[in-house]
């Protein structure tokens, strides 16, 4: 989603038996990665209802989640922990872009 050179993601949940523009099953959250700091509002009720029903994540949405706690809270929940006082943070730090070197020339 978005405009050309400003992306915007939905997070879905969606059947891998149908086509990649098939309909989505449930609207889980979004990340706006242009934002500085890169922002991601999950429903986390959504997410962990998911989980719970054995869905796979995507490696991106998963990086997502780690970044943001939602993945350790989900792991204190299932462990029975309570989990009322963790927050899930709405922010995350982009990553520093590698550049290439410049040869000195003399």
């Amino acid at each position: 989603m978005g405009t050309k050179k400003r992306p915007y993601y939905r997070i879905v949940a969606i059947d891998s038996r149908r086509s990649v523009g098939g309909a989505i099953l449930d609207n889980l959250g979004q990340y706006a990665p242009i934002e500085k700091p890169g922002r991601v509002v999950v429903n986390e009720e959504k997410v962990f209802k998911w989980l719970d029903e054995g869905v796979e994540i995507s490696d991106t949405v998963s990086s997502l989640f780690t970044q943001i706690g939602l993945s350790q809270k989900y792991q204190a929940r299932k462990a029975g922990q309570d989990i009322s006082e963790m927050e899930v943070k709405t922010t995350i730090t982009e990553k520093p872009k590698k550049r290439k070197s410049k040869k000195k020339t003399e």
